[in-house]
């Protein structure tokens, strides 16, 4: 298997196999440039691109005609006007370990997604702003920036006839952005908390870099990072598990793994002055090799 290394990556390799190097922090936009712009919109990522992010990170959800869209959740209506569009197309489905009435993308087809206005949510200035695909994000941030996809509640899937994997390989294919002649100037890492779905791009060999995201801040120890070696090539951590347990950023690099945790944003009450001092905290103090931020203009580079 052939893994085209970030300079993160590579210099996490490098650092563990004895030589100096300093590797060059990463600045992820998460959801975009979230914190100014509506999620997962093409609003969104071109605003992320204007404030200096590395990687632009997709949320991947897949309608009913088998088109990867970028959405964060699984259901529509958080942050579309699907239940005014669609009132009648609701279900009682279980997400993520709660049940309740969603609007499943999963039940549309992308025609109909496009419907749906994806902006007015966040302010009357992005009304009409729609979910982009894949595809569209991948010809929006190509040779900007670095793409940064989740393979999004795959668990949703099961007994769906969805093959999410094959899909998202088929798309890096299509836009060149795996194996040996990937496009050099578009880096892409893919993540998931699902530790199957992990296990699965590593077995298919999806010559790209895997990421395992990790949502609860316990049960980890050197052990069971040391597991994942040849599996993934890092982590994506709640911030909240490396505050509990800083040793896990060491346990990561001694693997050859980067450790970049979630999620930085402005406004939210903590100990730091500022998202761009909590930032700098992690970056420079704890050691972690990148960050996802919804703030990206505040990424503090050294």
């Amino acid at each position: 298997m052939t893994i085209r290394l970030t300079g993160v990556v590579l210099g996490v390799l490098l650092a563990s196999g004895g030589l100096m190097a300093q590797p060059r922090k990463t600045n992820v936009a998460h959801r975009g440039a979230s914190g100014y712009a509506p999620e997962h919109t093409l609003a969104a990522y071109r605003l992320a691109i204007e404030q200096g992010a590395d990687f632009v990170e997709q949320d991947l959800a897949v309608t009913r005609d088998g088109v990867l869209i970028c959405l964060h959740d699984a259901s529509l209506e958080r942050t579309t006007d699907v239940e005014a569009r669609f009132p009648d197309r609701s279900t009682v489905t279980t997400i993520e370990g709660r049940t309740r009435t969603a609007w499943l993308a999963n039940d549309f087809t992308l025609a109909e997604i496009k419907t749906l206005d994806a902006g007015s949510w966040f302010s009357p200035k992005f009304a009409g702003e729609r979910i982009p695909t894949f595809d569209e994000a991948v010809a929006l941030v190509k040779g900007k920036a670095g793409l940064f996809p989740e393979l999004k509640t795959p668990e949703i899937y099961k007994g769906r006839e969805v093959r999410f994997e094959a899909l998202v390989a088929s798309a890096l294919d299509r836009h060149g952005l795996r194996g040996p002649a990937a496009d050099p100037k578009t880096p892409v890492i893919l993540q998931t908390f699902g530790e199957e779905t992990a296990r699965n791009l590593a077995t298919m060999k999806i010559s790209v870099p895997i990421v395992l995201l990790i949502g609860s801040p316990g049960g980890w120890d050197a052990a069971r990072v040391a597991q994942w070696k040849g599996i993934v090539q890092g982590f994506g951590p709640n911030k909240g598990l490396l505050l509990k347990t800083p040793d896990f950023v060491a346990w990561a690099h001694a693997q050859g793994q980067t450790v970049v945790p979630y999620t930085f944003r402005a406004g939210e009450k903590g100990s730091f002055v500022s998202v761009k001092a909590e930032m700098e905290h992690f970056l420079y103090t704890l050691g972690v090799d990148g960050v996802f931020t919804d703030n990206p203009d505040q990424f503090p580079r050294r």
